[in-house]
């Protein structure tokens, strides 16, 4: 498995308000909100070191493509984004994760986005999505 991250989604409750946060407050690059014509799209990237993005992202849109239910402050606070060239290399990384002990909470299928992703947590419950998004590298 390539160790490299490239993207840290966060899970927010007001998305306009943590834009303006990490936009306005911290100084964070974002071509703004996107995604809004889908439901549970809308999401705003930001550029952060070279090929590492942070996504906001509605609580409520992290729950509904992980299917887990809403709960408290817990595994969707973060989950972390491993982004990799084809769908057959996202299905050989969940393999390799579910054979290190992860726990599959959504299989590797095709997203609205037209790409192609799944997601498991860690022994810890840590979120992980493993995608391939052929159109990532113009996000941000």
């Amino acid at each position: 498995m390539n160790r490299q991250i490239t993207l840290l989604p966060l899970g927010v409750d007001n998305l306009e308000r943590a834009v303006a946060f990490y936009r306005d407050g911290l100084g964070f690059a974002t071509k703004g909100i996107i995604g809004t014509e889908f439901e549970n799209g809308a999401v705003a990237f930001f550029n952060l070191q070279s090929g590492l993005k942070l996504a906001l992202w509605p609580r409520k849109s992290l729950a509904a493509d992980s299917g887990l239910p809403m709960q408290a402050p817990c595994a969707l606070e973060l989950s972390i984004g491993h982004n990799v060239a084809s769908e057959a290399e996202v299905h050989a990384v969940m393999q390799l994760a579910r054979q290190a002990g992860a726990t599959i909470v959504k299989p590797a299928q095709t997203t609205f986005y037209g790409g192609y992703a799944g997601y498991f947590q860690d022994p810890d419950g840590h979120l992980w999505e493993v995608a391939f998004n052929p159109g990532f590298a113009s996000l941000g």
